[in-house]
């Protein structure tokens, strides 16, 4: 007679029952604390460009192709392209998954810098390209010339941010872009403004707003 005893199987002695219970405990807390600590993240589709960049690229095309760009800063944005390329794969390999975006400034005064990176978009971009179109019409060849190098660099330096972020590219690498970059553009915004102040002096045949225009445009693209 069993008295109503189930199989053998299933009778436990209360050490093994505290042992259990507390083994579920760890694992019920383990995959809590696991979906605590993942962060949400969104998918990035390799390979495509966003909005944002194919405006960008055909400034870079307009630019090119119009002539108004010249072979070193052409080249320097190919170079480039494959110099940031090389060393991805040789000094600095991506370590942390595609998905994942790291800050370069950190979570700390985001809306300054979103602030600043705005300010700096509209000024270099924006307002530059507004300014080059409105020389076609007004016939300022020089102030074109002039301003075209250094927009076409600014350019193509948010063209390659852009892949470089959502292509999945390591932290030193997205810091260097700009610096790289920046290094060259310095030089193309001297010869700018060195062009808008000695306007006068070759017999600019502009209007005084465009040629103050053109010299506030450049100081503040210095400022940034």
């Amino acid at each position: 007679m069993s008295g109503g005893v189930g199989p053998s199987g299933d009778i436990r002695l209360p050490k093994e029952e505290e042992e259990e219970e507390t083994r579920n405990k760890t694992t019920t807390f383990s995959k809590e604390g696991t979906q605590k600590n993942q962060k949400p993240q969104h998918p990035r589709v390799l390979g495509f460009f966003n909005f944002q960049q194919l405006n960008i690229l055909a400034v870079i095309v307009v630019l090119s192709a119009s002539g108004m760009v010249s072979i070193e800063d052409f080249g320097f944005v190919v170079f480039s392209c494959f110099y940031i390329h090389f060393i991805s794969k040789v000094a600095f390999p991506s370590t942390v998954s595609p998905y994942a975006d790291p800050s370069v400034f950190g979570q700390r005064n985001t809306r300054i810098l979103n602030l600043y990176v705005f300010m700096g978009a509209l000024v270099g971009l924006l307002l530059s390209i507004a300014y080059i179109f409105e020389g076609i019409f007004e016939g300022d060849k020089e102030g074109i010339k002039a301003a075209a190098p250094y927009v076409f660099l600014l350019a193509s330096q948010v063209f390659v941010e852009g892949v470089c972020f959502g292509g999945g590219f390591s932290l030193p690498i997205r810091v260097f872009v700009p610096v790289f970059y920046n290094s060259r553009r310095i030089f193309t915004l001297l010869e700018w403004l060195r062009s808008e102040i000695y306007k006068v002096e070759m017999e600019y045949g502009g209007n005084d707003r465009r040629l103050h225009i053109g010299r506030a445009l450049a100081f503040a693209n210095m400022a940034f």
